[in-house]
């Protein structure tokens, strides 16, 4: 007779990240204020007690899902540089901003409209991470374009970001479908002047 061998029990780390998996979705369907410690907790089928012991706070948990965001933020950012032409890098940073900003649409908008302090934290680190990533690729598209001494390329950056968050904000409260190919390819064909 074969012994049956015990399945280990999840670790701690691993109900954690389950718990910020599902907060996450929860928090892109139904945003920040739209969710409840209570929901949450039903939704993974346990106690808010246990959920506490995990997360002091509701806004842990959010902080938590915030740093996979903007981690997912950066790694898709990151791709874009894969890409062999300063046009290619450019049209995917701006189309991979845009599609994770509509997949999280919801984390987006309350990140971008949030008044907490450590939410407002979050998106003030997040900023400068977006800025080291997107600034020297500005700088680069401004040399080869001579216009070096006559753009600033940290202002320029500081538009771009704005311009998409604005783009995401627009797409969250209109409930409009945008094409994030099309908006980069766009962009693309202003700087460059040809169609992609």
């Amino acid at each position: 007779m074969a012994r049956k061998m015990k399945q280990p029990k999840s670790s701690h780390k691993d109900t954690r990240q389950h718990i910020i998996d599902t907060a996450r979705a929860l928090f892109s369907e139904s945003s920040y204020l739209g969710v409840s410690m209570s929901d949450i907790a039903e939704k993974l089928d346990i106690t808010k007690a246990a959920l506490y012991y995990h997360f002091p706070s509701k806004e842990e948990i959010y902080n938590a899902v915030l740093d996979e965001v903007l981690n997912d933020i950066n790694a898709a950012l990151m791709q874009a540089f894969k890409e062999s032409t300063l046009d290619r890098q450019l049209y995917k940073v701006i189309k991979n901003y845009l599609d994770l900003g509509l997949k999280e649409k919801n984390i987006i908008k309350a990140t971008l409209l949030s008044g907490e302090p450590t939410v407002r934290d979050h998106v003030i680190q997040n900023r400068k991470q977006l800025d080291s990533i997107i600034q020297p690729l500005l700088k680069d598209i401004l040399e080869e374009k001579g216009l070096s001494g006559k753009v600033d390329h940290r202002l320029l950056a500081t538009l771009l970001i704005c311009m998409m968050d604005g783009i995401l904000l627009e797409y969250s409260f209109s409930g409009h479908n945008i094409d994030s190919d099309k908006i980069a390819k766009q962009w693309v064909a202003f700087w460059f002047q040809k169609s992609m």
